[in-house]
Order: C-alpha cells, then structure tokens, then sequence
C-alpha cells in the first residue's frame, strides 16, 4: 500500500495539472485528443540522461513521445546553474531557477517529462575527477536509481560518452553515473533504504545516443544503429524537426534559439549495455502494448476500438467506450495503473469538453491570511456533466465552503458555471520558496530532505484541488489572473509569503581606503495588513539580541554600536506598515575599520514574537512564468586596501552583469554608453572604458564603433574588455583590439588554482596596489573563462594558471598545462588595450577583495 501511495505522488507531482507553469485552461484539440488515445495505448518508457539544461535532444524526445507514444523523460543531473546568462544579470542559483523553467516549458512542448537529481551546477569542469570532487558520487548515484526505480525505461539513453569526447565533466560524468545506475537500480543490495517505497527495476538497454557528427560531419557512424526522427506529426502538423526547434528555442538565456528542420533526420546510438546483441533497432524485442501488463490486454484492445472508431468531429461519442475503459484501469494496481489513470482523467475532461478556470484574488498571499477563491466551470459538449463532489489539497483550509461536499451540479452544454469562497492559505507555515532552495547549498549539492523532492519537479501543494466529475477525478489549480494590456489575458503562480519581507538595497558593501561612511538602504514590505515591528541589523550570533527603539528614531543606546569591526548605526528601527504591499525605506549608516576585512551581517524583522529573515524577488521573462524567490536579508561588508585616482569611467553593457554597480561603490562616476553616447560623445573625458561581458556577441552596432574606440586608446585611454565567446552561439563579426588576436574556449575551471607572475614588475600586478597570491584568495566558482589566443607580438600576458586537470580525452584526463590566455594586454598609442578573460562578473559581486583590487590596476594603468 505504501508504495502505491509514494508511486501515485511521484507520478501525480508530474502531471500538467500540478506543475506551477502559469498556463490558462486549455483543452485539447481533436486530433490531440487521438494522439493522447495513442499514448494511453503504448505501455513503455525513455529515460534521456544528461548534465544540464539544454543538453537533451529536443528531437529525439519529441519523435519518442509523439510518434512512438512512449513515456519520456530527460533526467538533467543538475539544474543549470553554473552557466552564462545572455538575457539578464542572474547567475548562480537565480539562473539555476531560471534555466529550470526553461526545461518546463520545453517538455511541455516536445511531450517529454522532466527530473533533476540535487547536483548543483558548479561550472565548467574539464574531467569528471573534478566533478566528482565536488559532488558527492552516491548522493547523485542514488537520485539517478531512484528516478529509474520510479519511472522504470525499457531504455536509458545517454546524451553523452564516458570518454570525455563531450568536452565538459560534467557531460562524462552524467555518461559514468548512468551506466552504474543502470545496473544499480536492479541491485537490491545498492539504496535499499528506497525499497520501502520503491521496487528494483531493471532497464532493458542502455544506449549512448552518438555526438561524433556534431564534432565531425564526416564521421563513420556506420557501425551504429541508425534511426530517422524527422518524420511528420499530422495530429500536431509538425515535424519532430520543427517540435525539436520550439522547444529548443525556450533555452533562451543560453541563446539556443534555433531553426526548424524539415525532412529525414538521423539520430545514432551505440548499444553500451543490456541486451543490445544483434539489434537492427533500439526498440526490437520490446513490448509496448497492453499485453505486457498482467490483465492488460482487454485494456488495449478496448481502446484499440475507441481509436478505430474515433470521430474527429465529434470526439465526445467516445465517452461511453472510454468510461468502461476507466473501470478497467480502476481495477489495475502499480506504475502502470497510476500514470496512466492520470492521462486518462485528462483524457475524459477533455473528451467531456470540460475546463476549469481556478483563480485566486491575489497573486501574492501572506501565510494564514484569507483569501476569495474563485471557479468557472464549463462544459462544451453536448452530452450533460454532472459534478459530484469538491475537494482541496495542500495548504488550502477552507473557512467556508459550501462546495466541499457531496454536490449534484449538472452542467448544460456551453453553460458556465461561477462560485466563489474564502479560504486561508498556508495553514503549515511554509513559503512559496522551490523546494530545492529550502536549505543552503552544502558541498555543491542541494540540500533536499524529502525522498520525493529527489526527481519532482516544481511543485506547490499549496493551491490545488479536484473534482469529481460522474465517477473520475478531474484536478485543478489554482492561479492569479490579469489582463495585461499589451499581452492579453496572464496567468501566474500563486505565491505564499511570509507576513513581512525585508529587502536590501546591495547585496555586498564595499569600502575603499577613503573613510568615508556608507548609507545602506533597507526596505521592508508588508505581506498583509496592518503589519508592526522591530526591524533588527545584527550579526550572525547576535540574532536573538533584545532591541528596543523609538519609532523612526535613533535609540541613542546603539548609535556606532560595535557589531564586528564595523560601526553601524542604529541596530535597529521600530515600523508600522498598514496595508499589505506597503513598503518603507529605512537607512543604515556604517562606517568601516582601517584594516581590510569582509563580514556577513544579517537583517530580521520581530512580528508578534516571530522573526523573519527574508527578502522577495521576483524574476521576468515572457518565456517562462514569474518565478518568486525569498533569499535571506544579509549583507557582505567588504573593506578594501585600496587606492586609485581615476574619477570618471564609461561602461558598455553587454548581455547582463553587475560589474558597472560594483565599480560605482567604489567611488567612481560610472556612466553607461549607449549606441548614441558612443556616436556623439567625446570619449576622452572617460580614464577607463569597460565592455560588459559578451558585449560584442550582444551589441550588433558595437564593432562599428571600433576605430573611435581605438582613437580613445590611441589619445590616452584604458578600453577593458570583459570575455566574449567565438562561436555560433556568439560569433565574433570583426577583430576588437588594435592588433589581431583569437577568443578561445580556453579557461581555467578551479577557482583555486595557482597564480604565477610572468611579468611581476608589471604596472597591472604593482600600480596602484600590489597584487599578490593573497588578492586570489576566496574567488567563486572559476578562474576564467574563454581565453584569448594566437595573439600578436604587441600584446604581453602577465599572469598563468594552470587547472589540476585538463579536458578528458579517450578516458583519460591528464594534467593541466599552464595557460597565460586569461589577461593580455597591448600599448596602443598613449593607452592601453585589455582583453580579460577573468571572471569580474562573477567574483565583484561577491566581494571578493582581490578581485576588486586587480580590477583597479587595470581601470588605473598608465595613469
């Protein structure tokens, strides 16, 4: 009994109707409806394995689930999080969220299904010894076997081989962990603590789905099996070529939008394990009707005749047949039972014509307040619906329903039927915060407790329900909804939040060597109305300390109170808002020791007796729904030993970074070049000149910009230019410095790697601050990213590193080289051209004093 509860969870918290995507109601059309037949008719499944978002072959998926009908799912070991962001300035775990929405919708357009394991996206790695340095091998083992037990493919396909030829160790190593877990999974001595939930489940095959032509058009793949996915869809009148393109193009932060293909297409799979003797298809031997389930053949054979006898005209004359179907399936146990009751409840609404608009007042709602609730219901076929009974789920506890028992509302073709009710929401205390975000990152894994949480996707239970319609359950969701008057009807999550949120205006504070005082801005929000209490500035081990102040007035007692080595004043400011979403500023003013130091300091706010330590940000983007996150109210104080001169610099964004905001707390007039400042303005009034990262991937008109930009260098001044990329996710349209050199993919991945001096009497390594081992201490994540290489004689190269390992070839991963492509630098005239392949974006938002310091002798060179 226990495992079919945890099967149906697992398989439940996949269903469209419980994924928090933002969709409107929407019913199939008729010949979608055939093809949701076709798929209830096929008993067989698909696991993709790969490493990140974006890895997966969108066509494979859809040719898998849409022409073969078979379950598909993509497992990514992790969620994204360590890439580059080309729409925005998020990184890290912000792009983590956003690149797993992005997933989302790209499943709910090629029909594929989506799980992750906790790995945390730590960027690039050259070998899989280094990946799994990081990430703990039997945690993510036992993530990948219990998706497996769960989902139970006949065949696990690999996007990716063990031999390093992916180009990233993370790809090998998602290549390594699947074919151990493909034996594991049927291993009952291997995670048997999930066999209380879950059965051992053996896998059919494995196959490595072939990249050598993506490397090399012209490789021998002849030796492989060889399958056409180009076909077309007439259900969906698509090719899978033209599906794959759609749902490619949601990786947008990565710039993956693509073309649609039309025609045969060829995908190749090596046979790696299982039974794959003698195989002419990945698909031979396999059952994929009814017949391989016990009792399933009367099953299939009864929706072999509904699909026979379908009318696309009239979709509706096959709810008689396909209730008896329904009684069938009820009378089945295990996997098979669940996911398929699951389609098949979608299938009968759909086939009743039957939509469920759930909405709620507000889109964002304070934990244990009330709520108005509202249902249209309608149904759009001939035959009349009876609705038998309302239920909820979650964190919906209703103050007063009159629908919540046994109902016997019958539905007239076309009629719309409204109701509305309050209900509280959050009656279990918990936020709308992704499940995976619940804890801190802990030794590049996410900290999830719940077995579930391991392969689930985003999910809330906290605004959903069901209806039974005749005798089948028919479930919903609740969701905001808006007229935007440019886009139309909009819906979004519901999100519940804490009843105060404290937001802070810059996440890291910097000092320089000046002494001048700082003024931190501090905003809290109200929740719901009528919200009072202390807003308290304490360190980590200070968070319980009593303060006691006078409304919007400076106690005095905790003026340049002492919390570490910085003054801050006050600690603390009494607030009252009254009414929800009202917001007040408050200003801290912090003066900073003489000695260089960074520390943490927290914000909470007292609310009838309970603290609160969250801010609320929203992230935007059309592709994907509104994504709501709460991080903790801190801030990094940072004091730099530091000098500099320079006053004025001009910046020219490029895809997203928040370099220019770091520049400007330390003193300098940062002012951003536009298209028209850059063609109309006198540049020399400008010491340094900054490209924000991928600047000339991004901006179409910056290369024509080139010969003023070398005049400015030529006249005196410092043209920085942060990493761009060189392929055809960012081709380079011209050369960008005054003499010839190449943007390579050359990086060095290990943030701790050795720094050595080449030039160590260098301006940049002593003027105006001494760089030293020491200023390399503390960076995130890398080193650098895409190198410069085969550059011209003018330009000199300062510094090397050298990665523990370099990219793994044929199995094996050998030692790293020095490389001395991350920093070149060229005399041009009076100035200085810089091409930095160090990662500013990265570690200046993090404080890192290093970084700031090389940063400023680059800014400063030659002045």
């Amino acid at each position: 009994m226990l495992k079919r509860i945890v099967l149906f969870l697992f398989f439940i918290l996949h269903s469209s109707f419980f994924i928090t995507n933002a969709q409107p109601p929407r019913s199939y059309t008729s010949s979608e409806i055939l093809l949701q037949f076709k798929k209830l008719n096929t008993v067989g499944s698909v696991l993709y394995i790969a490493a990140h978002p974006d890895d997966e072959n969108t066509r494979l998926i859809a040719y898998l689930a849409n022409e073969k009908c078979l379950r598909t799912g993509y497992l990514s070991l992790t969620r994204g999080d360590g890439g580059q962001n080309l729409i925005g300035p998020e990184q890290g775990i912000e792009l983590g969220v956003i690149r797993t929405q992005e997933l989302l919708a790209a499943r709910r357009i090629d029909g594929g299904e989506q799980f992750f394991t906790r790995a945390y996206d730590f960027g690039f790695s050259k070998s899989p010894e280094e990946t799994l340095q990081k990430w703990n091998k039997d945690s993510i083992l036992s993530d990948m076997v219990w998706v497996i037990r769960n989902f139970r493919p006949d065949i696990i396909i690999t996007r990716f081989a063990t031999d390093g030829s992916g180009g990233h160790g993370h790809h090998t190593t998602s290549a390594i962990l699947a074919e151990e877990a493909f034996d594991a999974a049927a291993d009952p001595n291997r995670f048997p603590e999930q066999l209380q939930y879950v059965s051992v489940w053996k896998t059919r095959r494995l196959f490595y789905n072939s990249t050598a032509r993506y490397f090399n058009p012209n490789a021998d793949l002849s030796k492989l099996i060889k399958l056409d996915v180009g076909g077309y869809n007439p259900l969906l009148g698509k090719s899978y070529g033209e599906i794959a393109a759609e749902s490619r193009s949601m990786h947008k932060s990565q710039g993956f939008g693509s073309a649609k293909q039309r025609g045969e297409n060829f995908e190749y799979f090596k046979p790696v394990k299982g039974d794959t003797a003698g195989l002419k298809d990945i698909f031979d031997g396999i059952d994929f009707s009814w017949k391989r389930t016990v009792g399933g053949a009367k099953v299939g054979n009864m929706i072999t005749k509904i699909i026979k006898e379908y009318k696309v005209e009239n979709p509706n004359q096959s709810v008689e047949s396909f209730s008896k179907v329904m009684t069938e399936l009820q009378k089945m146990n295990g996997i098979v039972y669940i996911h398929k009751m699951i389609l098949a409840n979608n299938l009968y609404s759909n086939l009743k014509g039957f939509v469920i608009d759930a909405t709620v007042s507000e889109p964002n709602i304070s934990l244990g307040s009330k709520q108005k609730l509202s249902l249209a219901i309608v149904s759009r076929k001939n035959e009349k619906s009876k609705i038998k009974s309302l239920q909820f789920a979650g964190n919906l506890v209703n103050s007063f329903n009159p629908f919540d028992t046994t109902l016997n509302i019958t539905l007239k073709k076309n009629e719309l039927i409204s109701c509305s009710f309050n209900s509280v929401y959050g009656k279990d205390n918990t936020i709308s915060q992704p499940y995976y975000l619940q804890k801190p990152i802990k030794n590049s894994m996410f900290e999830t407790s719940e077995l579930f949480s391991k392969s689930s996707p985003e999910v809330f239970f906290n605004s959903s329900g069901t209806l039974l319609l005749h005798d089948q359950l028919i479930p919903f969701q609740f969701q905001y909804k808006w007229v935007d008057p440019e886009k139309g009807e909009q819906y979004r999550p519901v999100v519940i939040t804490p009843p105060v949120m404290i937001n802070v205006a810059e996440d890291v504070l910097v000092f320089d060597g000046s002494g001048k005082q700082k003024t931190l801005k501090v905003t809290v929000k109200s929740g719901k109305d009528s919200v009072s209490g202390i807003l308290k500035f304490t360190s980590p081990n200070q968070l319980n300390t009593k303060i006691v102040v006078e409304e919007d007035k400076i106690n005095p007692q905790f003026a340049l109170a002492k919390l570490t080595s910085f003054n801050i004043s006050p600690l603390a400011y009494n607030f009252q808002l009254d009414k929800k979403g009202q917001e007040k500023e408050f200003v801290f003013y912090i003066d900073a020791p003489t000695q260089s130091t960074n520390q943490f300091i927290n914000l909470s706010a007292i609310v009838d007796g309970q603290t609160y330590t969250k801010g609320i940000k929203e992230i935007k983007y059309d592709h994907i729904p509104i994504q709501t996150l709460f991080p903790e109210a801190e801030v990094k104080l940072v004091k730099l030993d530091l000098a500099k001169k320079s006053k004025r610099i001009g910046y020219i964004p490029g895809a997203g970074d928040e370099v220019q905001a770091c520049l400007s707390q330390l003193g300098y007039e940062v002012i951003t070049l536009s298209d028209d400042k850059l063609a109309s303005e006198n540049l020399s009034q400008y010491d340094a000149i900054l490209t924000g990262v991928r600047a000339y991937n991004t901006k179409e008109k910056l290369p024509s910009f080139k010969q003023k930009l070398m005049e400015y260098v030529s006249s005196g001044g410092n043209l920085i230019v942060q990493y761009n990329t060189n392929s055809w996710a960012g081709p380079l349209s011209s050369d960008i410095g005054p003499y010839k050199f190449k943007i390579t993919r050359n990086r060095i991945t290990d943030e701790t790697a050795k720094v050595d001096f080449l030039l160590p009497n260098h301006p940049i390594l002593n003027s105006p601050n001494k760089i030293t081992e020491k200023d390399f201490e503390g960076w995130i994540q890398e080193r650098s990213i895409y190198h410069a290489g085969e550059w011209d004689s003018n330009y000199v190269a300062p510094i090397s590193m050298t990665d523990p390992f370099e990219m793994t070839i044929g199995g094996v991963s050998p030692k790293g080289n020095p490389d001395n492509g991350a920093l070149i630098i060229a005399k041009h005239g009076k100035g200085n051209f810089i091409y930095s392949g160090l990662v500013f974006f990265r570690e200046l938002p993090a404080g890192v004093p290093g970084a700031y310091r090389l940063m400023v002798n680059l800014i400063e060179l030659g002045k």
